[in-house]
């Protein structure tokens, strides 16, 4: 199995990637996991707020921040 493990800015392991096909074959080999993805989904209140931000993005598209520049500003807190 070909995972990729993910690293935060610190170098500790935060999560782990599975490639697509390896997932599948997972879940027919354990059937819990099909609930687990399942579960995984947003809540209709996380929905609510996700489709909310993308409308006010839709009706203005200037009022954003540059993601490199957060994350710059951010790691300058920490």
């Amino acid at each position: 199995m070909a995972l990729q493990f993910i690293h935060d800015n610190k170098d500790n392991t935060t999560g782990v990637f599975i490639p697509i096909e390896e997932w599948q074959k997972l879940k027919i080999k354990y059937t819990n996991l099909q609930k687990e993805e399942s579960d995984a989904e947003l809540a209709d209140w996380q929905r609510n707020i996700l489709e909310d931000r993308i409308a006010d993005y839709q009706k203005n598209q200037t009022n954003v921040d540059d993601l490199d520049n957060t994350i710059n500003d951010i790691e300058k807190n920490l």
